[in-house]
């Protein structure tokens, strides 16, 4: 498959299960999870949705492209990635145990954001 292609597959995959995160998590009230818990769901899966979106739009740039291979693009696409699974999961996973420690975790996944859309950045300037 692809790289483009893959991207859009999970970023589809990624948007799935954020809706399903989101459908379960407004119903965790009643299951004991704290307000502070379902703070941290709905931050992660807020910033899952606007990476989810972020990554469908590199694959789609890539397939546009797609007889150009571009390095930058496909950094962003891995960093926007990355970035969901250490930032949204390491909330998710806090939330969800209320061991702190996955908090620590957070901030790499926030830099991975940052990486992600300066990569992309940077390959919309060099077009």
């Amino acid at each position: 498959m692809k790289s483009y292609k893959l991207f859009i597959s999970l970023a589809a995959l990624l948007g799935l299960l954020a809706v399903i995160i989101g459908s379960l998590a407004a119903h965790a009230i009643d299951k004991g999870l704290t307000p502070e818990a379902l703070e941290r769901i709905y931050t992660a899966q807020e910033y899952q949705f606007y990476h989810v979106a972020a990554l469908l739009s590199v694959g789609i740039l890539g397939s546009l492209h797609r007889n150009q291979t571009s390095v930058l693009l496909k950094l962003a696409g891995l960093f926007f990635l990355l970035g969901i699974l250490l930032f949204s999961g390491s909330l998710y996973a806090y939330a969800l145990t209320g061991n702190a420690l996955y908090g620590s975790v957070t901030p790499f996944g926030g830099i991975s954001f940052i990486l992600g859309w300066f990569f992309l950045m940077i390959f919309g300037i060099s077009k």
